[in-house]
């Protein structure tokens, strides 16, 4: 049994979204992101899509879903982005993750669980550059550096940092942390042969570091932070970080679709929904349709949002239950149980008979990544 609410993803949209970011980029490679199950699209899938598409590297947030993408199949380096010092580190040698080191804690833990293993492992060493989360900060390196990067185990394949302002124009905070980047770097570059005890212009590595930096929004606002590699998210799943803009031609590749179950009139005075938060003020004709905040949708789409109907669109009445939406369809026309319903997507050919991402978050004041990774798990994923 398939329920009525269905999420449809694009894989070929997914695969042409990719091309199209890598050849707006050029030579830097592609991390390709897939955290949050793949920003709600599914990151098995996903993943394999990714790979087939010519991805080099993707990207996740925790073992845990490196796992599930390297159990799909995914055969391409998985970089880990989040904290490994509380985590069963095992895993990362199980299935031959790549993790980020971002605390001297988290350089101990991985070295001795490395040396436990009797291996060797690439780790890509995370800078924080003014965002204040993980990451070494960039003014003490001299100090915290050296340990790790002369740790026996530990193989320095990367160097990135990650922007806390890329989607903000008039923030100046993005440029300082590009400069302090390009420091850090540098001062990696000055501390690296001694910590492995060599002289500074020997040459004993087989394959260069690397360095990346960008986000989606990053990607798109300054070619002078692209460097190495990017790492593309949102833009990847066809949703442009607002407020910027984009040249590429990128395609949504998540639809969520339903059924409208049942028709009925509501007389002037009456309401609908929990606590009657909508009341008719004329006769109305409402359209129920089994998709809640259960599913993922907001209950602030109350009064905001809307669903497309027989290519027209019809507002969200009454509260976002946890399994049901209603939505005023008085002037729809014969609207009956059975019609095709798109919470997102297109339903037409004008630019009216599409909701995406951003106009769902415009409307509530939340961001696009929201609407996509809250998606709920009882929603079944199918794939074109």
């Amino acid at each position: 049994m398939i329920r009525s609410t269905v999420a449809h993803v694009d894989l070929a949209a997914l695969q042409a979204n990719f091309r199209a970011i890598q050849e707006f980029v050029g030579t830097p490679r592609i991390i390709a992101v897939v955290k949050a199950n793949a920003y709600g699209h599914g990151s098995a899938r996903v993943g394999l899509a990714l790979e087939q598409a010519g991805a080099t590297m993707l990207a996740c947030a925790d073992i845990e879903e490196g796992i599930v993408i390297r159990q799909a199949g995914v055969r391409v380096p998985i970089l880990v982005f989040g904290a490994l010092s509380v985590s069963d580190l095992d895993g990362l040698f199980e299935f031959a993750l790549t993790p980020t080191i971002s605390t001297p804690g988290a350089a101990r833990a991985v070295q001795a669980a490395a040396a436990r293993h009797k291996t060797t492992i690439g780790y890509h060493l995370k800078i924080d550059t003014g965002m204040n989360r993980l990451g070494f900060r960039h003014d003490n390196l001299r100090r915290t550096l050296p340990d790790l990067l002369s740790s026996a185990n530990l193989r320095l394949e990367s160097v990135y940092t990650h922007f806390a302002s890329a989607d903000v124009p008039e923030s100046s905070v993005f440029n300082d942390q590009r400069e302090r980047f390009e420091s850090a770097w540098s001062v990696v570059n000055e501390i690296l042969p001694t910590a492995q005890g060599r002289e500074p212009n020997a040459q004993s590595r087989s394959a260069p570091i690397l360095r990346h930096a960008c986000n989606s929004a990053a990607l798109l606002r300054d070619s002078r932070v692209w460097y190495d590699a990017v790492r593309p998210g949102l833009l990847l799943y066809g949703i442009v970080p607002p407020p910027l803009a984009s040249t590429m031609q990128l395609t949504p590749v998540m639809s969520l679709t339903s059924r409208v179950v049942g028709v009925k009139g509501l007389r002037p005075g009456e309401g609908v929904g929990y606590g009657l938060r909508y009341q008719a003020d004329s006769p109305r004709t409402i359209a129920v349709i089994p998709a809640g905040y259960a599913d993922g949708l907001d209950t602030r789409l109350c009064g905001r949002g809307h669903v497309l109907i027989r290519g027209q669109r019809a507002p969200i009445v009454g509260a976002v239950s946890m399994d049901m939406i209603t939505v005023d369809v008085t002037n729809l026309g014969d609207i009956q149980p059975g019609d095709e319903v798109v919470i997102l997507g297109r339903q037409g050919h004008e630019r009216w008979q599409q909701i995406d991402a951003r106009e769902v978050a415009a409307a509530i004041g939340t961001i696009p990544w929201e609407i996509v990774c809250r998606l709920g798990t009882r929603i079944e994923r199918q794939y074109d």
